[in-house]
């Protein structure tokens, strides 16, 4: 993705932290206000106590505590990059980057291992499947001087990594914290970098999820998971429901009470019953009575955004609710719809800054989806007219579509759309077409 991508619309919500009584949002606004070299600068944090439990919240330090930053400078092999999935050039995908710690430099092999099968892990889940090929991963050695990570096997063990990754962060066992900084800066040696996982080096259960991270790459949040969990991914998963979909979270606490607020920006909760948000025709109006792929029908279900009362949800239990779920159709028109914000459904390599000629051939490219979804289309127009016999081919040969003899310029377009029945909110629907137009000269 180009850096500077804006999300407008629906899709432009942040999680709604004001939802949250005690969710500290104000210290994070404070917080982000600050210098990020001051020590004192915290996070909002979204952990998993289970790999099948409900998420909680806690303010953390952006930093490692000092007694976990005994090292410094770099080591042999530190900062390589290496390219777990290539599918495009950066600017017209969306690329994650995936960054160990706790590896050595003789388990760099094992970091490289993990990455692949964490991003495996992550693929596995709708509508990650469906759109593989949207994505570029690039795995960013960190090299550690010691092996595993802080806090594994027990709250003493202190090892000297790279990124700093310790488990108990905030006295929570199970809560894998990172220095934020520092994955700032190994981030920045990847090519690009829309989204950030770290993985690091321990097979205890944990991780953590940073939604609030402002960085200067542009990246929209950073997952931690461990790379010998098999379960973990699944934090890396539900974390990107946040940073790519925009969703709430659909949990709640029993000692939240009633939401008395007004209606929420996020586009999976609601203050309206089922009956009203087909009467409004509001948010998930458009899916009611629908079946969804984590169980039963698209509803309005009492409980959402950390309230038990007040607040709706889509779905009984999606992903955004309980780990180890699918995306419900909710959530996956709105992760569909934030890939494309970061991929682009038609590319080329031909430039459109000169003119070409009718010596010329234009070759374009759309993405492949896998799975029973429809291809995506592609249409050729030459002067705003269809060019039918070049439907579905990709590559268009100009002096077979301009008279030998015509001395004018003529404008070819290119045009792709996705026409997947997941997403039919005519809103998102915009960011699923992509057209390049060339001008032709003599």
């Amino acid at each position: 993705m180009a850096a500077g991508v804006v999300f407008t619309g629906l899709l432009a919500a942040t999680v709604s932290l004001a939802a949250a009584p005690d969710s500290g949002a104000a210290a994070v606004r404070s917080a982000q206000s600050r210098p990020s070299h001051e020590t004192h600068e915290t996070r909002h944090v979204e952990y998993f106590t289970s790999p099948t439990g409900h998420p909680r919240h806690t303010e953390v330090p952006a930093a490692a505590p000092e007694r976990l930053t005994r090292g410094e400078g770099r080591v042999a092999g530190d900062g390589d990059v290496t390219p777990i999935v290539e599918n495009g050039p950066t600017a017209d995908k969306l690329d994650v980057v995936v960054i160990g710690d706790g590896y050595t430099e003789g388990e760099l092999p094992q970091f490289h291992t993990d990455a692949k099968e964490k991003w495996q892990e992550i693929t596995g889940v709708e509508p990650y499947t469906t759109y593989q090929d949207l994505f570029n991963v690039w795995a960013v050695d960190a090299v550690s001087r010691e092996s595993g990570v802080s806090g594994d096997p027990s709250q003493d063990v202190v090892r000297d990594t790279a990124l700093h990754s310790y488990f108990w962060c905030d006295g929570i066992e199970r809560l894998l914290c990172v220095d934020t900084g520092k994955v700032e800066s190994y981030a920045a040696k990847a090519p690009e970098a829309d989204l950030v996982i770290v993985v690091s080096n321990s097979t205890k259960y944990g991780g953590a999820g940073y939604n609030d991270v402002s960085s200067q790459l542009g990246y929209d949040g950073i997952a931690t998971v461990s790379g010998g969990n098999e379960q973990s991914g699944q934090v890396a998963v539900h974390e990107t429901g946040h940073s790519l979909g925009k969703l709430a979270d659909e949990y709640f606490y029993p000692e939240y009470g009633e939401y008395t607020g007004a209606e929420p920006a996020d586009v999976n909760t609601t203050t309206y019953t089922a009956t009203e948000l087909a009467d409004r025709q509001a948010k998930w109006y458009r899916w009611l009575g629908e079946p969804t792929p984590d169980g039963g029908t698209i509803g309005a279900f009492e409980g959402a955004g950390y309230y038990p009362r007040g607040l709706y949800r889509p779905s009984e239990d999606s992903i955004m609710r309980t780990l180890g779920r699918e995306f419900n159709t909710v959530g996956r028109e709105a992760m569909i719809a934030g890939f494309y914000r970061h991929a682009k459904p038609l590319t080329s390599n031909t430039g459109t800054q000169r003119v070409i000629t009718r010596a010329d051939s234009v070759t374009v490219r759309v993405p492949r989806l896998t799975g029973a979804e429809r291809p995506v289309s592609l249409r050729w127009y030459l002067d705003g007219k269809e060019i039918r016999s070049l439907r579905g081919e990709p590559t268009a040969e100009v002096g077979r579509l301009v008279r030998p003899h015509d001395k004018g310029t003529h404008r070819l377009t290119a045009t792709a759309h996705d026409p997947t029945s997941a997403v039919r909110d005519p809103a998102l629907r915009a960011v699923l077409t992509g057209s390049i137009t060339w001008t032709v000269g003599r």
